[in-house]
């Protein structure tokens, strides 16, 4: 199944790249070739990652949390944030455009409206893997 979440209108003067593309795509609801291109320019093979895993349905909602699964662990993205080494180590928190691949694919999954939903708890399925 797959839900679409309205994503708030964001001025486009007031815009960053970031935002610019997200509300492009909210306004589009599917990735076009120009869309692909401008996240793949501005996030590198962190967008490209983050395309792929919206396509594979990769970008997981649960009633708690919106898990990513990745190549060898799942990554939960809250709040902007994400549970990877890549958030943890790696981007500069004041630069808008830094951004792990994860919370890439679930900014551009909701807005698609390519995300699998799963009517339970995470911490729940969590205790299983």
């Amino acid at each position: 199944m797959t839900v679409r979440q309205r994503v708030p209108d964001v001025p486009e003067s007031n815009a960053d790249p970031v935002e610019r593309w997200q509300a492009d795509l909210e306004e589009a609801g599917e990735l076009s070739p120009s869309i692909v291109e401008r996240i793949s320019r501005l996030h590198g093979d962190r967008g490209v990652r983050a395309i792929e895993a919206v396509a594979e349905g990769r970008v997981k909602v649960y009633r708690d949390f919106t898990v990513v699964v990745g190549y060898e662990d799942e990554y939960v993205v809250e709040d902007g944030g994400c549970t990877c080494k890549d958030s943890e180590f790696n981007l500069d928190a004041d630069d808008p455009t830094a951004l792990c691949w994860h919370v890439l694919a679930v900014s551009i999954g909701r807005r698609v409206g390519h995300v699998d939903y799963h009517d339970m708890w995470y911490s729940d399925v969590r205790e299983f893997l």
